[in-house]
């Protein structure tokens, strides 16, 4: 019996290496997030340093624990050895087999290094939009608008062109705009979209004192071009972040269309106008569905 204890006694012990290892690792983590936490709330720093560390050192110490608990076997730590001597020829295979994840964990370098983007931030990829909710050794974590991650190798977030609506300044400017027709009263329409932005709760002002000494206009709306249907007219809303000029948009698209409804201006509606000549073209009216008339005919103009 002890001779049989002796024997499993390299491989429990390299059994407990390992369950220490990952309690080790556990306790680690969940240091690291009370300290994110608290500083987040306290002292309202940035917790992207906090992440990659943690990411990084959970890896040290598993990396740690299993070298140990390799040479606690003597089997194993032959065959490490072994491994050792040939040292060179398995960095090379290494390398190349992992070419892809160490650029990856290099991109994830950079990315904390530089900051093009942080935890938190609210980032637009490839068409895809949500916040950062974690920056690992290999990806970056977003969180979509409909509540699901999309996972991102930190190679190609580095590679690619990102709109960050937080970096620099959280203030967003939101255009309204609207198509009318062409005889609407376009003082009428201007006045209804500035008025409908200025009373909105979520709208900022965003000029300075010189702007506002030199009269600039705290909602600027102009005509933006002459369409084949209409004339389109754009305002100017600002908002202090992103989620409050989505929310701001929303409400002002609503409020809008209800104010031009109730003053009478008509939206500008894609319209085709058809010529015949030499024939009899049916007009096709409200009398077609059932219970009303049949439809009449008439000869258009020659």
């Amino acid at each position: 019996m002890e001779q049989v204890f002796e024997q499993l006694r390299p491989v429990l012990l390299a059994i407990a290496i390992l369950v220490i290892t990952i309690i080790i690792a556990w306790l680690f983590r969940r240091i690291i997030n009370k300290m994110i936490i608290q500083n987040a709330r306290v002292m309202r720093s940035d917790p992207t340093n906090y992440k990659f560390i943690q990411h990084l050192f959970s890896a040290l110490i598993y990396i740690f624990g299993f070298t140990m608990a390799i040479f606690t076997v003597p089997e194993l730590r032959d065959l490490a050895t072994s491994l050792l001597a040939g040292a060179g020829i398995l960095a090379v295979a290494i390398g190349f087999a992992s070419q892809h994840a160490l650029s990856n964990i290099i991109s994830g370098v950079f990315i904390i290094l530089f900051k093009p983007f942080r935890v938190n931030d609210r980032l637009e990829v490839k068409q895809l939009t949500g916040v950062v909710e974690d920056i690992t050794l290999r990806h970056t974590v977003i969180r979509d608008f409909e509540n699901r991650r999309i996972l991102i190798p930190n190679t190609v977030i580095s590679d690619e062109v990102i709109i960050n609506s937080n970096f620099g300044e959280n203030r967003i400017c939101k255009w309204i705009e609207f198509s009318v027709s062409f005889h609407t009263d376009l003082d009428l329409a201007k006045k209804i979209i500035r008025e409908e932005i200025e009373k909105h709760p979520l709208h900022i002002d965003p000029r300075d004192a010189a702007a506002k000494a030199k009269g600039d206009a705290k909602v600027p709306v102009r005509v933006l071009r002459i369409t084949d249907f209409g004339i389109r007219l754009r305002g100017w809303a600002w908002a202090s972040s992103a989620p409050d000029g989505f929310l701001m948009e929303c409400d002002l698209n609503e409020s809008i269309i209800r104010r031009f409804e109730q003053e009478g201006i008509r939206m500008a509606l894609p319209h085709q106008r058809l010529e015949f000549s030499g024939k009899t073209v049916p007009v096709v009216t409200n009398s077609e569905w059932p219970g009303i008339s049949e439809p009449k005919q008439k000869t258009p103009r020659q």
